[in-house]
């Protein structure tokens, strides 16, 4: 293939009045393509998003249908029926010459030609939008109405008549900006598709369908999607785009599949080199799911040097948790797979945990959701089981089966289904959700499973109020400290010298301690020969403490006898030599008592710098250094806070020593009563659902399990009037 390399500094390649650059044509390999979004996105003139459209629709359904699709089939056929992907093509390049391009952009302005081109500065209205939405609805053929492959694009609108759910809201979004209506934008969620308009893009109205109805929704507002909590809207933090990033969604609505086996190389490629264009221009980074899918291109193809797929990965995680408050799912999908591909299990419970933590946002809604629903079951009844067999296969210390924090991002990532379920009129968790947990949770032994700190809401809050209430205390404390210190200051300049150095005594006094307590909360304090085998002091260093301050005592008391001996033999020399000196006897008694109280301070200090070297031994000879630390794992122990009520109600089944997998299936399985609450009645929307009280009562009696027919029996039929129908018949 021939390569034409041209320069981006030339004119603009359209102008949006019809007028296409004929110097631009033909295209001929993926080079002069990029070339032309290049000029589109940096030119003076936003980019024409019929013109992009039409060329890069061309290229994929010339390259995947027709001849290309029957040989991939055929390739297909040759492997034997083999579930390995092809990456190939055996279609060379089209090229893409004026005349096409130019033919079906003048199709397209003909077909718009019914509605009124805006004055100038004027912006467009709902009538205007739904007007446009109209003219393309009522061109396509009604057989359309499904999201297959291959029907995102203008070209497949204009040559074809066929468009999906997404190519509706993308040729509407065209349409509007070829009639001068500069201020609609494309607003794309994770499976969505609408537009808003509006000086500041604040309103919002339907131009498509989604799923495999084909209800009008035209017209409306998305507020009543927001409000019902579905998935589908993200809560109103959809990705409103610029231009450049409605160019974005262009090129990631490529699709590069030939067959359900097999891709096809040079669409791939094109995407690929589209989106590391869009990014180097900054148009990628609040769009978490365009950075998602580089990141998958360049795993399987590396083409960039400094920039890993593992970065493009947590890139789009943090744009979903900067620009969208960590509202979007697909981040998370995204990085767990790719580190299960990579066999790096830890982290990819870990982030399918925080996928899990992202769709408890919602509520689920059986119509809208239908996508991620499958995303999820795939993860929770594929992907899961899978890894927890191949680990389970061998023995080893370092299997995640061994791994405490691993079993807690398991229960983090089942507590959010089940919130997730809360509130819905559809239940989630059936039993073929039901039976996989039970045996992912049986993987785990006890001493593993023991090891996680479940917490529920409520103890999180009573937590919380215990800090606030302890620092409001140490706050008070530390003010009433200060306002001491200052009257104290006071009274030295007030009092004689006596008070002044009494007073001076206390102040010194005082920061001491403090700064004694401080330096005493780096040190070890309760005794680990005590907690794990019960021998000894409680505390480190007690019994140490309590010799020192045993011999310490007993020898100031010896000095305490001895100088009120030779203060009694000192006064009755005293007596009887003070019958004309008196004066001269009271100044040798207060010397005596002076050099009393100084030998009594020094053999007290040579006794506790005695004690100080005696330690300092101790400490300078070699200690065995133990690997298992008790404290060290207690505070390595992960901590998680369950907040779906079924998942509350598994707590203390998943810490027991002997599972009861029955009363488990039944916990995950039951109905919650809450699932039929009617949205808009005036309670809060968001109110935790509630479980039977029978599920507890199967829980709490051991070896329901076993031989316990009867009492399951009458645990079914006892919540059985609550579900519906179908669900008892399962």
């Amino acid at each position: 293939m021939s390569t034409v390399t041209r320069s981006a500094s030339a004119s603009p390649c359209m102008a949006l009045n019809g007028i296409i650059d004929a110097s631009l044509f033909p295209l001929k390999s993926t080079s002069d393509v990029v070339n032309l979004f290049r000029r589109a996105l940096t030119s003076a003139i936003e980019p024409d998003l019929t013109l992009l459209s039409i060329v890069v629709g061309y290229i994929e359904l010339s390259l995947t249908t027709g001849e290309a699709a029957q040989a991939a089939q055929a390739a297909q056929a040759a492997l034997g029926g083999s579930n390995e992907i092809i990456m190939g093509n055996s279609v060379p390049f089209p090229v893409v010459t004026h005349e096409l391009i130019a033919g079906l952009y003048k199709k397209f302005q003909t077909i718009l030609s019914v509605v009124d081109k805006p004055k100038p500065h004027r912006q467009a209205t709902r009538e205007i939008i739904k007007k446009v939405s109209d003219v393309i609805w009522n061109s396509l053929i009604r057989s359309s109405y499904k999201d297959r492959a291959h029907l995102q694009n203008l070209y497949s609108y204009l040559s074809g008549n066929k468009l999906d759910c997404f190519g509706v809201a993308l040729a509407t979004t065209a349409g509007c900006q070829l009639l001068g209506y500069r201020d609609v934008r494309l607003a794309i969620s994770e499976d969505h598709a609408w537009v808003v308009f509006g000086q500041k893009h604040v309103e919002s109205i339907e131009v498509t369908w989604h799923g495999k109805g084909s209800e009008d929704k035209r017209g409306q507002d998305i507020s009543a999607g927001i409000e019902s909590g579905s998935w589908l809207y993200l809560g109103g933090l959809a990705v409103i785009c610029e231009r450049g990033m409605e160019v974005a969604a262009i090129c990631v609505a490529l699709n590069i599949s030939l067959s359900a086996n097999s891709d096809c190389v040079e669409v791939a490629e094109l995407q690929q080199q589209l989106l590391w264009l869009l990014y180097d221009l900054g148009h990628l980074k609040r769009y978490p799911m365009a950075l998602g899918l580089l990141g998958e291109l360049e795993e399987i193809n590396r083409t960039h040097r400094s920039i890993t797929c593992e970065q493009l990965f947590r890139e789009a995680i943090e744009s979903s948790r900067n620009y969208y408050h960590n509202h979007h799912v697909y981040p998370h999908i995204f990085q767990g797979n790719y580190y299960n591909r990579l066999l790096k299990y830890r982290e990819a419970f870990a982030a399918w945990a925080n996928a899990a933590d992202v769709i408890r946002l919602y509520t689920y809604q059986c119509r809208d959701d239908e996508e991620i629903y499958k995303e999820l079951l795939d993860i929770a009844n594929e992907l899961i089981p899978y890894v927890m067999k191949t680990e389970s296969s061998g023995h080893s210390a370092r299997s995640i089966l061994r791994d405490a924090e691993v079993f807690a991002n398991l229960l983090r990532f089942y507590d959010g289904i089940c919130q997730w379920e809360e509130d819905s009129l559809t239940p989630i968790l059936h039993i073929g959700w039901a039976k996989p947990l039970v045996t992912n949770i049986t993987k785990f032994d006890y001493d593993i499973r023991s090891q996680v700190v479940i917490k529920l809401p409520e103890d999180v809050e009573a937590e919380q109020a215990a800090a606030l209430e302890a620092k409001k205390k140490a706050t008070a404390a530390a003010t009433a400290a200060a306002v001491e210190a200052s009257l104290h200051a006071e009274g030295h300049n007030n009092n004689n010298n006596t008070v002044v150095k009494k007073d001076e005594k206390s102040k010194s006094e005082l920061p001491t301690t403090l700064a004694d307590l401080t330096a005493a909360c780096g040190e070890k304090i309760l005794n680990p020969d005590f907690l794990l085998q019960g021998g000894g002091q409680p505390f480190a260093d007690q019994k140490q403490q309590a010799v020192a301050e045993q011999t310490t005592s007993s020898e100031l008391s010896h000095n305490n006898n001895n100088i009120n001996n030779n203060n009694t033999n000192s006064s009755n020399n005293a007596e009887k030599e003070a019958t004309t000196i008196s004066n001269n006897g009271n100044n040798e008694a207060n010397s005596n008592s002076n050099n009393n109280e100084q030998q009594q301070q020094q053999h007290k200090e040579a006794k506790v710098e005695e004690i100080s070297q005696v330690e300092l031994a101790n400490n300078n000879q070699p200690t065995v250094v133990d690997d298992y630390d008790p404290f060290e794992i207690m505070l390595k122990r992960p901590v998680i806070t369950l907040y779906s009520q079924k998942m509350k109600g598994l707590k203390d089944l998943l810490l027991a020593e002997k599972l009861n997998t029955h009363a488990i299936s039944l916990q995950v399985t039951a109905q919650s009563v809450a699932s039929r609450k009617v949205r808009g009645s005036g309670t809060d929307s968001r109110q935790p659902a509630t479980i039977s009280a029978t599920i507890t009562a199967i829980a709490s009696t051991e070896g329901a399990s076993i031989g316990g027919s009867a009492t399951s029996a009458a645990s079914a039929d006892s919540f059985a009037p609550t579900r519906p129908k179908r669900t008892r018949r399962e």
